[in-house]
């Protein structure tokens, strides 16, 4: 099969198209014919070898996905050869830029109709990110007030539409040139974060959702009432010491699973998320892609088109 091979930890190029062997579904696995791939800033940090990992070249990267079942592994059952699939793999399990691949079947969900696969690999890692986040761990509730820092982002987008759903006051931050964007996935308030200080204008919120970390995280813990929670999906500076004792720190769990991209699809069917802008790219062309994505300042998803 054709891949997206990593050759070594570097920049973007040591991204190359190349041959890899084709997977083969082991028990309880169903093969996919990956049709896209969707990019997430991990692969990047995976690339330039921010994490601790021992990884073997060539490599390949990649989280999320959606295709078609081309053959099913030995006790799959609710799953039929033609049938077409999305999903997200394990934490620490990549191989998504390719034509092909083999996961656990109970990963894996039925792709809903009105979602092409472009839709669906885009927003199968940022919705279960944004469901554990908003409503596993923060445990966001109807009537309470939630900033979410990063608004235009993929996982910021759909939070900002899955706390509208629950019926939060949502609050978020973005650049001038996306300020109508997030108010139209349905902020209350969106804050143009180069022209005024949110830490210094914001208080009295019940939820944090922090999706930008680093400098911006110190300034989230001055909007929080006290008994407030702060839930971050991107890390804090380097020996940040969390300055408050009357809120809590939260880190949900994202754990894959079925239950958690069939709540995507009940949220895309009743119409209350819909997918974010996307940008498509080739798979030879994934470089040009991280490029793109290691710049940290874009609207909706990055998806590799892997079949027509």
């Amino acid at each position: 099969m054709k891949a997206v091979l990593l050759t070594q930890h570097g920049g973007p190029e040591n991204l190359r198209l190349g041959d890899a062997p084709d997977p083969v579904a082991g028990p309880g696995d169903v093969l996919i014919d990956i049709h896209a791939a969707s990019i997430n800033a991990a692969d990047y940090k995976v690339r330039l070898g921010s994490y601790d990992s021992k990884l073997r070249f060539p490599y390949i990267l990649g989280r999320d996905f959606s295709g078609v079942v081309s053959a099913r592994g030995a006790g799959v059952t609710d799953f039929a050869v033609g049938d077409p699939v999305f999903g997200v793999l394990n934490a620490g399990t990549e191989g998504t830029y390719a034509e092909k691949l083999a996961v656990k079947a109970a990963i894996v969900a039925h792709k809903p109709d009105r979602l092409t696969h472009a839709e669906a690999a885009a927003m199968a890692l940022i919705s279960i990110t944004a469901e554990w986040a908003l409503e596993d761990t923060a445990r966001l509730q109807r009537g309470e007030t939630i900033l979410i820092t990063g608004g235009a982002g993929g996982v910021a987008g759909f939070g900002i539409q899955l706390a509208k759903h629950i019926g939060a006051t949502v609050i978020t931050t973005a650049s001038a040139a996306n300020l109508d964007y997030v108010e139209g996935l349905g902020a209350d308030r969106a804050i143009d974060y180069r022209a005024e200080d949110f830490s210094k204008t914001i208080s009295g919120c019940d939820v944090v959702f922090d999706t930008v970390g680093g400098d911006v995280r110190p300034g989230c813990y001055n909007v929080l009432k006290s008994g407030g929670r702060l839930v971050w999906v991107a890390p804090a500076p380097p020996g940040f010491q969390v300055p408050r004792t009357d809120v809590q720190t939260l880190r949900p769990a994202v754990a894959r699973d079925r239950a958690h991209l069939q709540r995507m699809v009940q949220l895309v069917e009743a119409g209350a998320v819909k997918p974010p802008p996307l940008t498509l790219y080739k798979l030879a062309d994934a470089a040009a892609a991280h490029r793109v994505s290691e710049g940290r300042h874009l609207r909706g998803k990055l998806v590799l088109q892997v079949r027509p």
